[in-house]
């Protein structure tokens, strides 16, 4: 009798259920990589201070009157950045509900707010602090930079919780090989050296290649200028740090790390190849979003990766 009094609780979380948390979760993780990149195109177009000083409201109201373009965008991204907020909360309350106490997606969730929160305040930051539009500070670049760590510790966060999330029970997991995980502090650095680089071609726009070199070069060239050499250099000595994580994954022989460890190498040699492209094209707007995209994925890549090297 008590079996049978147990049987329905039972198929209230089938296996499948675990796979659609899985699902969604990747799902939550693909969209907050979209506000992101949206987040970019602000900073690319010069719109974050379209909504004034004010924050939470834009320009002193909750939604703005006949808005300038600039609004519209800084406006849109504060809307999906609400919506990010939203989603990842939900998230987090049904991996609460869902999983057993100790569960690594419990976790994985309820750190995934806690810098989704962080990712918020950094943001109001930028337009409080008016860290936003022409402002060519050193501190605009550090406080970017800490904004760009926040942002990739998120997205590693919710890709754990995805990870993890397809499984009941926690899965085993083990330290990867040393090299996979030293990969990881490098992809952060190589991204906040991009990220530096790419508000110095914001601010500093270049005719042609040789312009921005001489420019660069430059006795009286502004802090940015100067530190966006560095990322050329940055990226080509972090690429092959992370091909040979790739590597390493690979000759462990499990097929789902030899298939990150693929992904992983094909991403880098995308990322790369984008690189020498948005040099070439004087970084228009559409290449500095598509190299963040690449970035993005290839980040994720490496933490899948890792997880899977570990297992």
């Amino acid at each position: 009798m008590s079996n049978l009094l147990a049987a329905p609780r039972d198929r209230q979380s089938p296996p499948a259920v675990y796979r659609r948390f899985s699902q969604v979760a990747w799902g939550v993780l693909a969209y907050n990589m979209l506000v992101v990149l949206w987040g970019a195109f602000v900073r690319a177009t010069g719109s974050g201070a379209g909504c004034g000083n004010r924050w939470p409201l834009c320009n002193g109201v909750i939604v703005p009157h006949a808005p300038r373009i600039e609004t519209i965008i800084e406006f849109t991204h504060r809307a999906t950045s609400g919506l990010a907020l939203v989603s990842v909360a939900a998230l987090c309350l049904w991996a609460f509900r869902l999983f057993p106490r100790g569960h690594r997606a419990r976790s994985g969730a309820a750190l995934s707010v806690v810098f989704l929160f962080v990712e918020a305040l950094l943001g109001a930051g930028l337009v409080l602090f008016q860290y936003v539009a022409h402002n060519a500070s050193a501190g605009r670049a550090a406080y970017l930079s800490a904004h760009l760590v926040n942002t990739q510790i998120l997205l590693a966060m919710l890709t754990l919780t995805a990870w993890f999330g397809s499984d009941p029970v926690s899965r085993p997991w083990h330290a990867a090989p040393r090299l996979v995980v030293a990969a990881l502090p490098v992809a952060i650095v190589v991204a906040v050296s991009g990220a530096i680089a790419a508000l110095g071609e914001t601010l500093f726009p270049a005719a042609s290649v040789a312009s921005g070199m001489r420019q660069e070069f430059s006795q009286t060239a502004s802090a940015l200028l100067r530190l966006r050499v560095v990322h050329p250099v940055l990226a080509i000595v972090g690429g092959a740090m992370l091909l040979a994580a790739a590597v390493t994954a690979m000759r462990s022989g499990r097929v789902p790390a030899v298939r990150m460890g693929n992904i992983l190498a094909a991403l880098v040699f995308l990322q790369l190849a984008a690189g020498a492209l948005n040099i070439a094209l004087l970084a228009p707007v559409w290449m500095q979003i598509l190299h963040l995209l690449l970035a993005d994925l290839l980040w994720v890549a490496l933490v899948v990766m890792t997880l899977e090297s570990g297992r």
